[in-house]
């Protein structure tokens, strides 16, 4: 039987569904979200680790200036290639690239959350996980391409059929998701939030 969610002392910077279910998962109900409408482009020649800590921290300091005295709480996430970003893309033949690129490849998904106190304090944390995918047959692709669960995220959901590509996962498969628990629930407790 699943725990009850609790309204718990804190906004998410974020409309995510897949940070939400995240957090209802562990029983941590935010008590507003609040999602973060800033500028995500890359700053020129920005690395993916500066750039997903960057908009962490931008949302959540965007948010925390809407709602001052609360607990803001913010994450980006990225599927690199190398040091290549894979925003969300545009349409079908933009994910077709991206999914030749990730094919029979090890890429990283940095996942970086983000926590502003209610007295402004900041705290962060960044995990990185590696998965390892198959080598994607032309079926393969197709499939994922007209399934159309890609749209509206960063290179694919892990959570969907994507999933059966997967030959090795290292890190956070919550960080892959959008929204590393385990680093997410020590900066809630660490200000009192339980």
């Amino acid at each position: 039987m699943q725990n009850p969610t609790e309204v718990k002392d804190f906004i998410l910077a974020s409309g995510s569904p897949q940070r939400i279910a995240l957090l209802r998962q562990v029983a941590y109900e935010p008590k507003k979200i609040q999602p973060a409408d800033i500028d995500e482009n890359c700053l020129p020649h920005e690395k993916p680790l500066p750039y997903v800590r960057r908009m962490a921290l931008e949302k959540a300091k965007h948010v925390a200036a809407l709602c001052p005295d609360e607990n803001i709480l913010a994450c980006d996430t990225v599927v690199t290639v190398g040091q290549r970003i894979l925003h969300k893309a545009k349409d079908a033949a933009e994910q077709l690239m991206y999914m030749k690129l990730l094919s029979g490849r090890t890429h990283r998904v940095i996942s970086s959350v983000c926590l502003i106190n209610k007295k402004g304090q900041i705290s962060q944390r960044t995990v990185t996980t590696k998965i390892m995918m198959k080598v994607l047959s032309d079926e393969d692709l197709n499939a994922y391409i007209e399934c159309g669960e890609w749209k509206g995220v960063c290179g694919y959901k892990i959570e969907g059929r994507l999933a059966g590509y997967v030959t090795k996962m290292v890190g956070s498969y919550s960080g892959v998701v959008g929204l590393p628990l385990y680093e997410t629930l020590n900066l809630l407790k660490g200000v009192g939030v339980k």
